[in-house]
């Protein structure tokens, strides 16, 4: 089994699960491969005696629960996001299976919190929320029947990790990721930025967003990095701010 600090470091977070048994058998999936970290954004069931029955022994699980109202809460501290996806998306992140995901998911558990986000029974992940991964991961199923079970694709992802943990070598990382909080910052920055210097005249905003979240999650920004990023996004707005005022003082006379 996989080393202490990865599985403190690993958490599995469910958004908006419908079905409160679904919770429980999540939670059971996760206990079974030594994974305890269990976050849920907004669920409409729960506490619930169905997630406890299905549960199965795993109950500590469901009591430990972090409740979030947004999924930026539950993603607080996070250096990588894995999201599980069923489909193929016009705009994506990098998408693995969990084959060749895991390894990486363990490599940067070695230092940093990483989650597991898996999105709601019915339709899985919304873009917003697979926007904030910076991996997407697929689960190979028959084209003919390719709806997976909530809790069995956690089963499907612990033991993947489980897997992995068997041969897993750490390597010494010299990348030092920025926190998911700080990333949200920046492309909030950005966002505003642009809007003020009427950058989105002739963009879709939405979808321009996601092509540079898209870029930004390639990059894995450090910290460092992104304070430079945020020092350019002020510079520039504070120039495009004189240039108004002169095209005012300009106007009036």
């Amino acid at each position: 089994m996989y080393k202490q600090n990865h599985l403190n470091n690993i958490r599995v977070v469910l958004s908006h699960t419908t079905h409160p048994g679904n919770i429980g058998a999540a939670a059971r999936a996760m206990k079974t491969m030594g994974l305890r970290h269990l976050y849920l954004i907004n669920p409409s069931h729960f506490p619930d005696a169905q997630a406890v029955a299905m549960a199965a022994g795993a109950d500590d699980l469901l009591q430990n629960a972090v409740l979030c109202g947004t999924i930026d809460e539950a993603l607080r501290d996070v250096a990588l996001t894995v999201g599980m996806t069923a489909r193929m998306r016009d705009i994506s992140n990098e998408v693995s299976s969990p084959r060749e995901a895991m390894p990486r998911v363990l490599q940067q558990a070695e230092t940093h919190p990483v989650a597991l986000l898996f999105g709601t029974e019915m339709s899985g992940l919304t873009n917003e929320e697979a926007s904030r991964a910076q991996l997407l991961v697929n689960i190979p199923a028959s084209q003919d029947f390719s709806s997976l079970n909530l809790a069995a694709a956690v089963q499907v992802i612990a033991y993947e990790l489980a897997v992995a943990a068997e041969v897993f070598q750490p390597v010494a990382q010299t990348l030092q990721p920025a926190p998911h909080e700080q990333v949200e910052g920046l492309m909030e920055h950005l966002e505003k930025t642009l809007f003020e210097i009427g950058f989105f005249t002739t963009q879709n905003p939405q979808r321009m967003m996601q092509r540079l979240r898209r870029l930004y999650a390639r990059a894995r920004l450090e910290s460092d990095e992104i304070n430079i990023l945020r020092g350019i996004l002020s510079v520039t707005t504070e120039y495009n701010g004189r240039l108004k005022a002169r095209y005012r003082q300009e106007e009036d006379v």
